[in-house]
């Protein structure tokens, strides 16, 4: 994990593992991130460019992810994806493990191509929960474990754990196939007992979703019609909404609107920038068009939105 350049009052993240551990994927654990960093600058609002899975096994704190406060005990699980404002408010107390892992490393093809004594599960190779979960902006980033899930994530963490230990100890045997899949399995372990239902994998509908949430998250601060996106894929608006409502239970422009909404409201609590500066930079040119947008979408004008978020 490396520190990148202070972008406003977000600090931004990118993944840069210690060298020899260039696998896509870190294990460390609440304490080692202590220790790392004297200076406490995790209890401050950063931005990190890769995945963060924590599963708490003792202790109690608090995390901060974009608006909403959470508290931590054992059990606690929280998914931190690339572009979520956080903070670790208070883990002075809490232990665990922690693992990063790039963006695509859970569901990208190559990475999980393996042995044939080893044939990757569906999960992996086709679209389902593990990778679903991973790539959905508004999925849910705390929740709870108890009883015998719980116990089953915690040794699903620690066989991964283990297996990325010996892979550093021994480099010429390390597996990055083999750490996906354990990854993948601590994903399937770790999600809520009712996690949001994935779109079933192979339908036509599902590739569908698939491309246009990429493109969303690819060009939603420069595109903010579903005309774009739509001639850009090759499909039609209907075809794109009936898709994105399959997934989501949205229509494409609620789906693309949200995911603007998101970027604003992290740039409006998150920094300094005055209000006309965060329509810029999530692509408007019109200081009211853009102010009825998000008062349309909040119920609020901009700055009065961000009054209503603490120390603002």
């Amino acid at each position: 994990m490396d520190n990148g350049q202070p972008h406003a009052a977000v600090r931004q993240l990118r993944y840069a593992p210690a060298p020899g551990a260039g696998l896509g994927v870190e294990v460390l654990g609440f304490e080692q991130l202590r220790r790392m960093d004297p200076e406490r600058r995790r209890t401050r609002p950063q931005r990190p460019d890769f995945h963060v899975l924590a599963l708490v096994r003792s202790g109690e704190g608090r995390h901060t992810a974009d608006f909403s406060d959470h508290l931590l005990r054992p059990g606690s699980v929280v998914w931190i994806r690339p572009g979520t404002v956080h903070r670790w408010t208070d883990i002075d107390r809490v232990d665990g493990p922690l693992i990063l892992f790039e963006p695509d490393f859970l569901a990208t093809p190559d990475t999980l191509t393996a042995p044939a004594v080893l044939s990757p599960p569906d999960v992996l190779t086709a679209p389902g929960p593990a990778p679903h979960t991973a790539a959905d902006p508004f999925g849910s980033m705390t929740w709870q474990l108890d009883g015998r899930p719980r116990e089953l994530a915690v040794l699903a963490a620690d066989h991964l754990a283990a297996e990325y230990t010996a892979a550093l100890a021994h480099p010429a045997a390390a597996s990055p196939q083999l750490l996906a899949h354990l990854l993948a399995a601590l994903v399937l372990r770790a999600l809520p007992a009712e996690p949001a239902p994935a779109p079933a994998g192979r339908s036509r509908d599902h590739e569908v979703f698939r491309h246009y949430r990429a493109a969303v998250e690819r060009d939603f601060a420069v595109h903010h019609d579903v005309e774009h996106y739509a001639r850009a894929l090759g499909y039609d608006r209907r075809t794109l909404t009936r898709a994105t409502r399959a997934a989501t239970g949205l229509g494409a422009k609620q789906f693309l609107d949200r995911r603007i909404l998101l970027e604003t409201q992290r740039l409006l609590a998150h920094t300094g920038l005055p209000a006309a500066r965060c329509a810029e930079r999530v692509g408007f040119t019109d200081a009211a068009n853009f102010t009825a947008f998000f008062q349309r979408q909040t119920g609020l004008p901009p700055n009065r939105w961000r009054s209503t978020r603490s120390g603002r």
